[in-house]
């Protein structure tokens, strides 16, 4: 859309009114319209107890944004992936790599919460980092790359794991964890707001501040719109797309420790089926599968409104299986919406 000028008596263009796509302002704010759907059908549909409406209950509210905490960190770092026009198909796999590292280097190694914090952190950046590197240097498609990245990491975390559950107990001595580190279970200000819901709003608020106020979020969106005009402008393409796979490794490692010490266990099988969720609730949110529009507003609120929704189910003691339904059909009409877009837009084809 562009805007319109017109002339007036022979003198200066006047602006004339701007028409705005109704469907393109539909899609813009999809993740915040579905939101305000879904707490109205929860409101609607939520069972009652002594007259309270469960949905809105302040714990059932906590457990909601618990839940949806890791997946929610990992959609973040998602979303610079996504706008680039890549996909990770890796992070969940990274997620359960992460967990059982953090287990072992505190219970079987003996490390502090610091350096083993720091350690995991580097790995997944670095596993993310290469898996970009491998994309961007042999133009391979990322979907390819990050599933081999996938099976890497599982095999991994077999490895080190034996293909065991890694319990984490707390302490002092060999064979103990730090307690600091049970403060990711917890739940702060009377016992309402979980820690891990914390971590993932600090997350989100970092990832806004990078994506919108630095030159490196501007690369992010100019290679995901036309990567070989950004190109010719002087745009580092490759370090670009290295660097949002490594900001994906990341949060997916952050989400693994998060996962540990919610859960006080490190297992291999951590983290199936994560990946989809979370770029569930980066298009769910308006970040476009075609690369170039996006906003960590929007997957923030996509995550949440998923998390929703599987509370409302559960709490009508719909299946799982039903679940999984609903979300694949918003999921695919999201990415319908998206397309009807760029039609109309012209550019898709």
């Amino acid at each position: 859309m562009s805007d319109e000028t017109t002339s007036v008596a022979g003198g200066p263009l006047a602006a004339a009114p701007v028409h705005r796509d109704p469907l393109a302002l539909v899609v813009r704010f999809q993740s915040l319209i579905g939101l305000v759907l879904v707490a109205i059908g929860g409101v609607i549909f939520s069972p009652r107890r002594h007259g309270e409406i469960l949905f809105l209950a302040p714990d059932n509210m906590a457990n909601i944004v618990r839940a949806v905490s890791e997946t929610g960190i990992i959609a973040i770092g998602m979303t610079f992936v996504i706008i680039t026009a890549g996909i990770d198909l890796s992070v969940g796999a990274v997620l359960g790599l992460s967990s059982v590292v953090t287990a072992t280097m505190m219970i079987s190694g003996g490390f502090g919460l610091i350096p083993t914090v720091l350690a995991v952190l580097l790995m997944g950046t670095v596993f993310g980092m290469i898996q970009g590197m491998i994309s961007s240097r042999f133009r391979l498609e990322p979907f390819i790359v990050t599933l081999a990245g996938l099976q890497a990491a599982r095999g991994l975390a077999l490895v080190v794991s034996g293909n065991q559950y890694i319990n984490i107990s707390y302490g002092e001595g060999p064979g103990l964890a730090p307690p600091v580190f049970a403060v990711l279970g917890e739940r702060l200000f009377n016992n309402t707001v979980p820690v891990a819901t914390i971590v993932f709003i600090v997350f989100a608020a970092i990832a806004t501040l990078v994506l919108n106020t630095t030159r490196f979020g501007r690369y992010v969106f100019a290679v995901g719109g036309n990567e070989r005009a950004a190109r010719i402008s002087g745009v580092p393409v490759s370090v670009v797309k290295m660097s949002v796979y490594a900001i994906t490794g990341f949060a997916a490692a952050l989400a693994g420790i998060v996962h540990a010490g919610q859960f006080n266990f490190g297992s291999a099988n951590d983290g199936m089926g994560y990946e989809l969720t979370a770029i569930a609730a980066v298009v769910i949110g308006g970040t476009s599968l075609f690369g170039g529009a996006g906003s960590m507003v929007g997957t923030v609120a996509g995550t949440i409104m998923l998390g929703a929704l599987a509370n409302i189910l559960q709490l009508n003691n719909i299946t799982p299986a039903m679940q999984l339904l609903a979300t694949a059909a918003i999921i695919v009409l999201a990415a319908v919406l998206q397309s009807l877009v760029r039609r109309r837009e012209g550019l898709g084809r």
